[in-house]
């Protein structure tokens, strides 16, 4: 929120000397809860490590201790525990009939009135309606999402309107390296079947 708004301070026409009391809020020392502590959430809590912060996180399966021990990260096999003591809470999750709306108005109300919401999962595991409710009464102080639903949001959705949500299109994976490594993963997992071999990558159903 911070960056965005302060990036238009700093290229406005009508900007004549920046503020003093700008001021965002230390991720160093902060609570991160991830919901989600797949592959992805582990690399979150590797990189979140680096920052010193204390990590939460909430899985259906608990990770070994050694890889816990490794990033510094506490178990909560409640999410409802790690709701309340979070700065910022980060989902992480798969889109399942388990997951759909996962968080709404009463996880909403279980955070921090400091905390903020990160999404860079699926748009549905948030009930965004509840979350418009919730920044707009400043239940909770403001969310990032890289992902919503539909996609892109209608022109009039209540979201774009608020100062205090950041919103970007989808773009977490979306740089020349990452998308050229999908590519190749995708074309190792072709060749693979063609040639009867093992799939590097296969998905098996639940």
């Amino acid at each position: 929120m911070y960056l965005h708004a302060g990036c238009q301070i700093a290229v406005s026409p009508d900007t004549k000397c920046f503020a003093v009391d700008w001021l965002g809020v230390e991720v160093t020392r902060a609570t991160l809860g991830i919901i989600g502590m797949g592959s992805i959430g582990y690399k979150v809590a590797q990189r979140a490590r680096a920052f010193n912060m204390r990590i939460l996180y909430h899985n259906r399966n608990r990770r070994r201790k050694e890889e816990e021990e490794a990033v510094g990260a506490h178990y909560c096999a409640k999410m409802e525990d790690l709701l309340q003591q979070s700065d910022f809470v980060m989902l992480v999750v798969n889109l399942t009939p388990e997951t759909h709306k996962l968080i709404g108005k009463k996880e909403l109300g279980l955070m921090k009135p400091t905390a903020t919401l990160i999404n860079i999962s699926r748009g549905a595991v948030i009930d965004q309606d509840a979350l418009v409710e919730a920044l707009q009464n400043k239940v909770i102080r403001a969310a990032a999402l890289d992902v919503i639903y539909p996609e892109p949001l209608p022109r009039d959705h209540p979201l774009l309107n608020l100062n205090n949500v950041i919103i970007t299109p989808h773009i977490g994976t979306a740089t020349v390296q990452a998308i050229r490594m999908m590519a190749e993963e995708a074309i190792a997992n072709m060749l693979a079947v063609l040639n009867g071999q093992p799939i590097p990558s296969e998905v098996f159903p639940k």
